[in-house]
């Protein structure tokens, strides 16, 4: 029985009939130690059972229950929970996609398969198995004692009850309030305190007295273990009338009791608290070199503070463990640990055991903990990973082993995505090397190891300008001639870092320095700095050769460098203006993280694919590409680049006349990532008439990097425009020059006829407008060709050749209607009116059927317009197969259609 909770009970009452519907959940209970959680997940797997066997509430339906609790001692053991969770249902893995199945069994040690770096890979894993048990009748998934959990099962667990939508599945994790656990966007449920009344009835049902219920319950202050603690207590001594034995803490009162048991028994139980996880094999064979054995539990078994059975020895509660662990002295803790590491098979857990036996530099320690360190790696368990390489590097006694560690430790603390304590660890490593800038050809592979790492936090800290100028701080001088193939990496990956940082100067330096450490000419970097230069006659040549020779194929990498080059090479694609090889590069980058699960790339990959499909005028599959970026960046904890998507949404706002939505994301973004933003502000004054304000945006222009984004290429036009229409085309010139010097060196007819428009606004003359229509007939950038109309037409207009204008303002005003580009459709009729058109009104064209669908639902419908199966789709989009049925299920009557085969006669545009 339950007492002042009815409340909460019927939230979990109601999220488990949710689940029997089909539809899934999750939900977070909050509450400190003995406030009642356990109990309510007790009730809520006791109600599961008992509804599959004649409760007439039900279906009838039997729930599986899969359990899980989280083991102070195992918070560093790489997916000790996850192996806890699933390891009653492996024989399912078999069903997984080959990646999510090779993961899974890495995590459960029972296969060889080689799996992917990505370590969202595994929470994808555990959804899908989730979705798959769910197949068979609803599913609930209890989690205690989170906090506990080590942080790559929690990660996994997370994803995937972010990603739950339409499996039936119910999860709930319970953990204590301000203890390091956190689940963003799990709704949650804070436990408060009993009040006076069901404290009371607590009491009663104990058979307590009603006289002594007043002291009772203001020492526990209503926290249920703590009435039946110190109802205990006051068991234990009945004609106690003076103030309670035990203080107002719960663990006090078990270490009093721990202290009233045998000698032999605390030693048993210490044993037990120690090794944390209940392995009872591994508990005898210590006990056994310590003189101790199974029968010393007797009593802690009689007085309820421990459990026997199934194998394992269980605490009745986790305080109780806690405070056996912390009533024994220092020594009699590190005999115990001691034994329990000579007793231990598994080397992890020997691991752990030597770690906590160690008091000062160990080397036998240090080298079982990095063993211990690189299985966890290879599990993608990187935080567990960083934490063990960090202590082996703190108990090493060689040096150069101690930094090697910390760097490796800092760049797995990155990769887990926690970029403070990856800066702290490489700041550590870095100190620790004091050879690092001299050294580098003495250790070229450590040193650049630390280097890297240092220059990648410093970057997803957002501070690129910092990572570029660190990194080559740290190479020094003399390195490229001492290191080639090190430095040359790393100066590749700072020219990278600087481009994305806009620092014209670091790209000059690492392009110098590579020019002499480099056997061959580098065309990335070269051509990079020739952009600085603003040559881009000879610098995007050297771009279209970098891309032709494919940025996977150019030598061996490693990953900060890769990563950064790929990046780079995403923004090539749209800096060359050949926006359908842009999109190419952009969906094969796509396919690429989807097909190998590389979940944390996806959201730079996406959101390059999202500018393409805008630049193409496809408005909702960029709005779709844009959010599936956002949601896994909100998934996967990588907030800093959520504030780098907002560019996209920022340039739709502006084309549609949104300045609300437009000013909300320029508020919502850090300056140094505000260029992409500013551009679009420039477009929506220009829009909206204000010519001003456009002019003097950006004013003057970004330098460097920045004028060769294609947003500031873009603005460039922009600003022409709002100076000639302000009358002051003089302070067009430094634009113009750019703009045409950047369409001489592309190929791309819609940039050549973007040039040739501001040429025909400068010099208000007839041919360049026409001969840019001819080029735009070549494809490319409806947005820009409608402006290109627009401004022939006001100027057929003004030379009174009104049939003339006519023809290309209705093309223009068709253009703005199917963008929906309120302020430039008004201008568009406008004009037309005043060239003697007649019943114009700019209207948004009749509603496209694929505008009634949600960004999600719009994804699953185009892939399954393609041919490919639900399961298909759900591995691709990291959903479950079930919630891509639940999204093809809404999307249908949306559509009008009833099935795949007649999806597949839509024009979804």
């Amino acid at each position: 029985m339950l007492y002042g909770r009815s409340a909460e009970q019927e939230r979990l009452a109601r999220l488990l009939a949710e689940a029997r519907a089909g539809r899934s959940g999750a939900l977070l209970l909050r509450g400190e130690a003995g406030i009642g959680k356990t109990a309510l997940l007790d009730w809520l797997a006791g109600r599961a059972a008992a509804q599959a066997h004649g409760d007439a509430r039900s279906d009838g339906r039997e729930v599986r229950v899969l359990r899980v609790t989280g083991v102070e001692p195992e918070a560093d053991l790489a997916f000790g929970g996850l192996v806890q969770l699933l390891w009653p249902v492996q024989d399912r893995l078999n069903a997984l996609p080959a990646p999510q199945a090779a993961a899974l069994r890495a995590v459960l040690g029972t296969g060889r398969e080689q799996r992917g770096p990505d370590r969202f890979l595994t929470g994808l894993a555990v959804l899908t198995v989730l979705a798959d048990l769910a197949e068979d009748g609803p599913l609930l998934c209890l989690v205690d004692d989170a906090q506990w959990l080590d942080r790559a099962t929690a990660e996994a667990l997370l994803f995937a009850a972010r990603r739950l939508a339409a499996e039936g599945v119910a999860m709930v994790l319970a953990g204590r309030e301000d203890d390091g656990f956190t689940a963003p966007g799990i709704p949650e449920l804070t436990l408060p305190r009993l009040d006076f009344e069901d404290s009371s009835r607590l009491l009663a049902d104990r058979g307590r007295a009603p006289a002594l219920h007043s002291q009772i319950i203001t020492e526990s202050a209503g926290n249920p273990l703590a009435l039946i603690e110190f109802d205990a207590a006051r068991s234990d001594q009945p004609h106690q009338h003076a103030p309670l034995p035990v203080a107002d803490r719960v663990s006090s009162a078990f270490r009093a009791r721990i202290g009233g048991l045998p000698e032999r028994t605390r030693l048993m139980m210490l044993i037990a608290a120690a090794e944390g996880r209940g392995d009872l094999p591994l508990l005898l064979r210590a006990s056994k070199l310590l003189g101790v054995d199974l029968g010393d539990l007797a009593e802690a078994e009689r007085t309820g503070l421990m459990y026997v059975m199934g194998g394992a020895v269980t605490f009745r509660h986790p305080l109780i463990a806690s405070a056996t662990y912390q009533g024994a002295v220092l020594a009699r803790r590190i005999t115990v640990h001691r034994a329990l590491a000579e007793a231990a098979t598994d080397p992890d857990c020997r691991a752990r055991h030597l770690l906590a036996v160690a008091t000062g530099p160990d080397q036998e320690a240090a080298l079982e903990l990095a063993a211990a360190a690189g299985r966890a790696r290879g599990r993608t368990a990187y935080a567990a990973a960083s934490g063990l390489f960090g202590q082996a590097a703190r108990l090493t006694t060689d040096p150069r082993q101690r930094s090697s560690w910390l760097a490796e430790a800092a760049a797995l603390a990155l990769a887990a995505g926690h970029a403070a304590q990856a800066d702290r660890l490489a700041q550590e490593a870095g100190e620790s090397a004091d050879w690092l800038a001299d050294g580098l050809a003495d250790d070229p592979a450590a040193g650049a190891r630390v280097a890297s790492v240092r220059a990648a936090v410093a970057f997803e800290l957002g501070d690129r300008s910092e990572a570029a100028h660190g990194l080559l701080a740290r190479l020094g001088n003399a390195a490229p001639n001492t290191a080639p193939p090190e430095a040359s990496g790393l100066l590749r990956t700072a020219a990278a870092y600087g481009w994305l940082a806009g620092d014209a100067d670091a790209v000059r330096t690492a392009a110098a320095r590579l020019a002499t450490a480099a056997s061959a000419a580098d065309p990335l970097v070269e051509g990079l700095e020739r952009l600085c230069e603003d040559d881009a006659e000879h610098g995007l040549p050297l771009l279209t050769r970098f891309l032709e020779g494919r940025p996977d194929t150019t030598g061996p990498r490693d990953a900060d460098e890769e990563q950064a080059v790929r990046m780079l090479a995403l923004t090539c694609g749209l800096l060359l203006g050949d926006d359908e090889a842009a999109h190419a590069l952009a969906s094969a980058e796509v396919r690429r993280c989807r097909s190998q699960a590389l979940i944390g790339q996806l959201p730079h990959a996406l959101d390059v694919l999202a500018q393409t499909h805008l630049l193409a005028g496809h408005h909702r599959d960029a709005e779709a590409a844009v959010t599936e970026a956002e949601e896994i960046a909100r998934d996967t904890g990588m907030h800093r680049r959520l504030v780098r998507l907002g560019a996209v949404r920022a340039r739709m706002a502006a084309i549609e006349g949104d300045a609300r939505r437009v000013r909300e994301l320029a508020d919502a973004t850090p300056p140094a990532l505000r260029t992409g933003v500013d551009c679009a502000l420039v477009l929506l004054d220009l829009g909206l008439g204000d010519f001003g304000s456009a002019l003097s945006r950006l004013d003057p222009p970004p330098p460097g990097p920045d004028r060769y984004t294609w947003l500031s290429l873009s603005t460039a036009a922009d600003r022409i425009e709002a100076a000639v229409r302000l009358g002051q085309p003089e302070r067009a010139a430094e634009a113009l020059r750019h703009c045409e010097s950047w369409a001489r060196a592309t190929t791309a007819p819609w940039a050549q006829a973007v040039a040739l428009r501001c040429r025909a606004l400068i010099d208000d003359r007839p041919e360049p407008y026409a001969q840019a229509l001819h080029l735009h007939e070549k494809g490319g950038r409806p947005f820009e060709r409608a402006r290109t109309e627009l401004l022939y037409g006001e100027w057929l207009r003004r030379a009174r050749r009104p049939n003339e204008a006519r023809d290309v303002l209705r093309s223009a005003l068709a253009t703005f209607e199917r963008l929906r580009a309120d302020p430039w459709m008004r201008r568009a009729a406008a004009e037309l009116r005043a060239a003697g058109e007649r019943r114009v009104a700019a209207r948004v064209p009749a509603e496209n059927p694929i505008d009634r669908l949600t960004p999600q639902e719009l994804q699953v419908v185009r892939l399954a317009r393609g041919g490919s199966s639900s399961r298909e789709i759900a591995a691709q989009l990291f959903l479950s197969r079930r919630t891509v049925e639940h999204h093809l299920y809404k999307a249908y009557p949306k559509l009008g259609v009833g099935s795949r085969r007649e999806l597949a006669r839509l024009d979804l545009g």
